[in-house]
């Protein structure tokens, strides 16, 4: 059994930025519990019951995301890599189970809608806006290269939303009485919820289950291997995602001739630098086979 990898320049995901969004985060939620309290606002108290939420899935993503950074040992070979892919999961679960509360709570404001003090709804609202705001801009680059921190980001991104919401909503029951606004809304933001939620949880449980990643062809990746000198017939092949950033290849490989070690080192670097190059394949473990009697199809279950 051979095995090789190439190392590649990645986007490094630092996370402080997430850090000083949870700290934020924090602040602006005891700030909205005080003024629903203290203006009467159900709006104001169940938008930071939601950034309270968001708060715990961004200390699992932080924390997800420090563990995915330990080094392997000797019973967690690969280290803890697939952690951050765990909690995108899960925050992806949480935002949609976050919707259709979000949904309810807005089907019954327009049932019954609640007259508030509305000045301070305002003023909060804004303070959500710019603090969340702030947050998203922390996260944005982070976000396009990382699930657990998109899923982070899109937590933070729904939290702006709903204080927008809250700021539309405190205005026009300010100035016009228009206390349906706020509902409509809200589940408009809920739907987006649920959409990018679905998304998330799709990609990601496509990484946990090792699919082969999208893009990828397996039989293109087999005709462009066999192009090569002394490649007499690749099989038996898993391609999956260990994380975002690295994707592995395992398969055996049918040589042509009976070649020695240096040859078959050569060989193999010659695949290793062409999947790279054409597929993106960072991480290559082959099994090198002359006249083995086994099955020979591109697919084999182990």
């Amino acid at each position: 059994m051979s095995h090789n990898h190439i190392h590649i320049h990645k986007h490094e995901v630092k996370g402080t930025n997430l850090l000083i969004s949870i700290v934020l985060n924090v602040v602006i939620t005891i700030a909205q519990i005080i003024g629903g309290i203290v203006s009467g606002s159900l709006a104001l108290i169940s938008d930071a019951l939601h950034n309270f939420s968001d708060v715990l899935s961004l200390v699992f993503s932080l924390v997800a995301h420090k563990l995915s950074r330990r080094k392997a040992t000797i019973n967690q070979t690969f280290g803890l890599k697939r952690s951050e892919l765990l909690a995108a999961f899960v925050n992806a679960a949480t935002l949609i189970i976050v919707a259709f509360i979000l949904i309810y709570g807005a089907i019954n404001r327009l049932i019954d809608p609640q007259e508030i003090e509305s000045n301070l709804v305002i003023w909060l609202a804004l303070l959500g806006i710019l603090v969340n705001g702030f947050s998203v801009i922390l996260l944005k680059k982070d976000a396009d290269h990382n699930l657990n921190m998109k899923s982070a980001y899109l937590h933070l991104l729904t939290d702006m939303m709903a204080s927008v919401v809250v700021l539309v909503g405190g205005l026009l029951m300010k100035f016009y009485g228009w206390f349906w606004v706020d509902s409509v809304m809200t589940i408009l933001i809920a739907i987006y919820l649920i959409v990018v939620g679905f998304d998330l949880i799709i990609r990601s449980t496509k990484m946990l289950m090792l699919f082969t990643p999208e893009g990828i062809d397996i039989k293109e990746v087999v005709r462009e291997v066999h192009k090569i000198s002394g490649v007499g017939k690749l099989h038996h092949i898993h391609i999956w995602h260990l994380n975002e950033e690295e994707i592995h290849l395992e398969a055996h490989l049918e040589c042509s001739e009976d070649f020695t070690l240096t040859e078959f080192d050569a060989l193999l670097n010659k695949i290793e630098l062409l999947v790279f190059e054409k597929f993106g394949i960072n991480h290559i473990t082959i099994q090198p086979e002359f006249k083995k009697e086994d099955p020979k199809d591109f697919i084999v279950q182990d």
